[in-house]
């Protein structure tokens, strides 16, 4: 079994999401906006491509879907944190180690850690790491 370079590199941050893990917290949080995508792998009607860039929009008053490209994780993570009246789901790497998640996660949010390894896209592999999914709730929460 060969395991694309891109996935451990930063050669590629437009992995989508799978398919039967989005539609299932869908049925959960009914989303209204994909704030990582692509014209290909956007999950929702109203999505933020590179281009358009998420990062630069405001998250108010919606319900938000984040597979971030994992080159700039807390940049994200940081966005979703200061974001006010919304509420983010976001699946990103289970990096337990890292400043990001003990600094602006860990001890504060949701976390729900998934089974297995997800294979992203239309990869024939499966990802080379774990996977979390992180809720971040900042209707009813303001960690700040």
């Amino acid at each position: 079994m060969t395991i694309p370079k891109a996935l451990y590199s930063h050669e590629r941050q437009d992995w989508g999401t799978p398919q039967d893990l989005f539609d299932k917290l869908n049925d959960e949080f009914s989303f209204t906006v994909d704030v990582c995508a692509n014209s290909d792998n956007h999950k929702c009607d109203k999505y933020y491509t590179e281009i358009s860039d998420g990062l630069w929009h405001s998250w108010e008053n919606e319900v938000v879907w984040c597979n971030p490209p994992y080159n700039n994780i807390t940049e994200w993570v940081k966005k979703a944190v200061n974001a006010h009246n919304c509420l983010t789901v976001m699946l990103i790497p289970a990096r337990t180690d890292t400043k990001w998640f003990h600094g602006y996660i860990y001890g504060k949010y949701e976390i729900r850690f998934l089974k297995g390894r997800l294979k992203f896209g239309n990869s024939p592999n499966n990802a080379p790491f774990p996977s979390m999914i992180v809720i971040m709730d900042n209707i009813t929460h303001t960690y700040l």
